[in-house]
């Protein structure tokens, strides 16, 4: 975590490695407590010299309490005194087993073949599985579909005229949904930065959104695929996650279980009404780099997964094509799409997470 602390710290990201080595080690965003609008009256009184801003949040009734001076580096002692959280930052497969290795096609054609477009289908009823990750861009897979929206990656936000080492990630992400799961629709939402993490409030914010869209459309969100996730100092999800998946209790919730070779919980997938994801290899056995542990609750193929992808091109356009990736990012949406195909079956949420377990299960 030092090290991802150190690559996001030179690009401009203020966090805080708490308790490094220790048993609480977590990153967070430094100096930033999160505070329920009920409680944020007694944390301005307990702390109110030390804070420098704060941001309101009305529709998830939270507030952002910003601190300054030397109380930054102690904002998770400080969270916890006053009864409320930091702002955990959550990795989106940035320790990962292999990289991208773009496969070209047509007449750009490299070493390797393309893949096969995933059938064109349209379930009635729909299931609609939401991805947040890093977005969706118009990949030829998804372009034509009638429910493509079109959520832009983020190539190069960094500004070093090359590609971001997340970038790319959700459309790869929403290709493996596609293939296991060619009747779905999918919504996008982008919470993960291509440079490879979020945080609580952004997580939170995306699922909320999701979640007001569907009801605008008059839709029903079936699955739900989170991609990143969290350590946190006292192994306990952050609060404005859990209340925040609260809110979902007919839609199948399924999480990478990470990709740090722990079994320490991970956050939300050791939630127990998520589907935690763990990946194997080739063998079938879970993959050195997947986290394991009582909380996982299924595994999946996680090891040179292919699927759609977006490439930046020396020119700052866009290539799309497909490349091969590791990690349970890659397998949490295989679990989702068997969810899907139970659901598209006619199971109910319970019944479908049950057969998702079942299919794909985990080894204890």
């Amino acid at each position: 975590m030092g090290e991802l602390q150190e690559f996001w710290a030179s690009h401009g990201h203020d966090l805080l490695l708490h308790d490094p080595g220790g048993s609480g080690e977590c990153l967070v965003r430094r100096g930033e407590l999160i505070a329920p609008a009920s409680d944020l009256d007694p944390v301005l009184d307990r702390y109110r010299r030390w804070v420098d801003d704060v941001q309101h949040d009305d529709e998830l009734l939270l507030a952002r309490v910003r601190l300054r001076g030397a109380e930054r580096d102690r904002c998770v002692d400080l969270a916890r005194e006053a009864g409320v959280a930091a702002n955990h930052v959550h990795f989106g497969c940035s320790i990962m087993y292999g990289m991208p290795v773009m496969w070209g096609t047509g007449a750009d054609a490299q070493a390797g073949p393309a893949l096969p477009e995933p059938p064109s289908r349209q379930w009635d009823p729909p299931v609609v599985v939401g991805v947040l990750d890093t977005g969706c861009d118009p990949h030829p897979w998804f372009q034509d579909r009638p429910w493509f929206e079109a959520v832009p990656e983020v190539l190069d936000a960094d500004g070093d005229a090359g590609q971001d080492r997340q970038a790319g990630h959700g459309t790869f992400v929403s290709g493996v949904v596609l293939q296991h799961a060619p009747g779905a629709v999918i919504r996008a939402r982008r919470v993960l930065s291509s440079l490879g993490f979020t945080d609580d409030c952004t997580v939170a914010t995306g699922l909320r959104s999701l979640r007001r869209s569907a009801e605008a459309r008059g839709e029903r969100i079936g699955v739900v695929v989170l991609t990143a996730g969290c350590h946190t100092a006292d192994d306990e999800c952050p609060p404005i996650l859990r209340e925040e998946l609260r809110n979902w209790p007919d839609t199948v919730v399924v999480a990478a279980a990470g990709n740090h070779a722990q079994t320490r919980p991970f956050w939300p997938a050791a939630l127990p009404s998520v589907v935690a994801v763990a990946a194997t290899g080739a063998d079938g056995a879970v993959a050195g780099f997947s986290n394991s542990g009582p909380w996982v609750d299924a595994a999946a193929p996680g090891v040179d997964v292919a699927s759609s992808f977006v490439r930046m091109t020396p020119g700052g356009d866009r290539r799309f094509g497909y490349a091969r990736w590791s990690g349970t990012s890659f397998a949490a949406p295989q679990v989702a799409a068997a969810a899907a195909n139970a659901l598209r079956d006619g199971l109910n949420p319970n019944e479908a997470r049950d057969l998702a377990r079942r299919h794909y299960p985990f080894e204890r």
